[in-house]
């Protein structure tokens, strides 16, 4: 995730000095979108039942996804 601090804008103002526009780069902006969509989907999935590491080991030993040590 993309911390706040690593962002560097540059901003647009008028006349008197009010900020009207923000001008990011673009691997800034991108990583705020990434960030936005890490968000999102974690606001979507916070009701999801969770699992434990031990849990899910066994799942993908049982799948043959992993093999048992």
């Amino acid at each position: 995730m993309l911390n706040v601090t690593e962002i560097h804008p540059e901003y647009v103002t008028d006349m008197n000095g009010v900020k009207k526009s923000v001008i990011l780069s673009l691997s800034d902006f991108y990583a705020l979108l990434e960030n936005l969509d890490d968000l999102a989907a974690i606001a979507e999935r916070k009701d999801e039942p969770t699992m434990s590491h031990q849990q899910v080991v066994e799942e993908l030993v049982l799948d043959s996804s992993l093999r048992s040590e």
